[in-house]
């Protein structure tokens, strides 16, 4: 049967799909359908239509499945940041595991038998709300010409209204009020992307888990803030606040923060502190911050890369040092490296460490959070990975440099460049720590490395985004004659 545009149909939602859309059949025909749960019965109207499949929306839901929970948020469904919020925790955290196998099998080519043998149960949150430690909120106006701020709505950069994220921290709300009534009494204006007009284009707020610090940065379409005095007058009497600036970003783009930032009040950064977690408290499935084990503090600037769900990221890098198991006597590689996170957990037991990042702000708050934490033992360099480590080891002398026992990467999405894979196959680190925000291309690097003297020994997803469709993933490889001394 053919379906064309507009076409109504009822459909018993099977599968899920890698963005979280509802996967549904009739007579062999796909239907794809976002915001359906895994379990519905539900009525959907065709919106594009191909041969084999079609794209269609909910119009209702006939049966809701026992996966579907009522959403937290109102504006689930038109915001589009929280793909899977409809499902239940325990439901994504399944779709998760069984999104990272898939791509291994289907991606990285490995037998099915193997990765289910090797894949570890996915780590998720006792409390999947609030955990992000960073947002950067749009300013506009509705169409009733009233200043508002909120986020994007999917596919779209219009402004859907709201000031309480539920993933965002809580003082997120008390912030933005504020800045919106000051903006208001003052006459400051909002940013139009269509004129490339008007002034406050983003509010982006950080906070400190561990500290309590909170960081307020205004993204501006110019080099001053009018009235600045009465916005930190207003802000600075919110508990936590810490640090206020603006950052300059005059160009027409979707980039959202320029390179000139200024303080308007109070300290230059915000830190945290990220713990070291036993494999016992990871398994436990608890999220308490215990302030009294060991941990690196971090400064972190408006332009600093952090991961933004601190809770989840202990328990992400405890599991990257517990498959790296140094000793103290080993040479680390980190790559992409950002402001040293991995590298300074690394360095508390290893020899020495040497990170390497693109972003030269980046390096500078390296070197300066191992100075800060007392660490000696960690070197910084800025460049493309696949560039310094080539460089190094043609030109460099020093045997632990050129064969290091672990090479660690967490690159961006598109993975790893593959003259990065190369050399570091050429260095012939006993492990290799693969820390992923996407497991397609982690896959794809893995049956490289797999095809170059390297065997998958471990893999593990860790739910570092609640509600969203994404997941981190740590992976431990290991050369070949070393795997039989690693597989637990």
């Amino acid at each position: 049967m053919e379906y064309n545009k507009n076409d109504e149909i009822t459909l018993k939602i099977e599968d899920i799909g890698v963005d979280g859309e509802g996967i549904g059949k009739i007579d062999g025909y796909t239907f794809f359908v976002k915001d359906a749960v895994i379990g519905d019965m539900v009525q959907a109207k065709v919106m594009k239509a191909k041969k084999n499949y079609a794209y269609a929306r909910l119009l209702q839901v006939l049966e809701p499945s026992d996966k579907r929970v009522e959403p937290v948020c109102p504006y689930h469904r038109q915001c589009g940041g929280c793909q899977i919020q409809s499902l239940d925790y325990q439901a994504q955290l399944a779709f998760k595991e069984a999104k990272v196998k898939n791509h291994f099998i289907r991606i990285g080519g490995f037998d099915k038998a193997l990765i289910d043998k090797l894949m570890e149960p996915v780590v998720g949150m006792e409390h999947p709300w609030h955990y992000r430690n960073k947002a950067q909120f749009p300013v506009g106006k509705n169409k009733e010409g009233k200043l508002i701020t909120g986020f994007y709505a999917g596919r779209t950069h219009d402004i859907i209204a709201n000031t309480d994220c539920a993933l965002g921290v809580t003082e997120n709300k008390e912030i933005l009020e504020t800045i919106l009534q000051v903006m208001n009494d003052t006459h400051v204006t909002s940013y139009d992307e269509e004129t490339g007009k008007g002034l406050v284009r983003h509010i982006l707020i950080r906070k400190g888990f561990t500290s309590g610090e909170i960081m307020v940065c205004f993204v501006i379409n110019g080099t001053k803030l009018p009235h600045e005095e009465v916005f930190v007058e207003s802000l600075k009497k919110i508990p936590g606040m810490t640090s206020i600036y603006t950052n300059s970003n005059m160009q027409k783009t979707n980039v959202i923060l320029g390179k000139e930032s200024r303080v308007l009040w109070g300290e230059p950064v915000i830190h945290d502190v990220i713990h070291r977690r036993s494999l016992e408290e990871i398994n436990s499935g608890k999220d308490s911050m215990a302030k009294d084990r060991e941990g690196i503090t971090f400064a972190i600037s408006p332009l600093s890369f952090y991961q933004v769900n601190p809770v989840q990221t202990e328990k992400l890098y405890s599991l990257a040092l517990e498959y790296a198991g140094l000793t103290g006597t080993e040479t680390v590689w980190d790559l992409y490296c950002g402001i040293g996170t991995i590298s300074l957990f690394m360095a508390q037991r290893a020899k020495k460490v040497y990170g390497v990042e693109i972003v030269p702000e980046a390096i500078e708050d390296a070197k300066r959070n191992a100075k800060n934490n007392g660490i000696t033992n960690a070197s910084f360099f800025v460049g493309k990975a696949e560039e310094v480590l080539p460089d190094f080891y043609k030109n460099a002398s020093d045997t632990d440099m050129l064969h290091p026992d672990v090479i660690c990467v967490d690159p961006p999405r598109k993975g790893c460049d593959e003259a990065c894979l190369q050399t570091m196959v050429q260095m012939q680190p006993k492990k290799i720590v693969y820390v992923s925000c996407d497991s397609a291309t982690l896959a794809r690097d893995a049956r490289y490395l797999c095809e170059h003297g390297y065997e998958l020994v471990k893999i593990r997803p860790v739910d570092q985004f609640g509600h969203t469709t994404h997941v981190e993933t740590v992976c431990l490889l290991s050369k070949l004659h070393e795997a039989k001394h690693h597989v637990m």
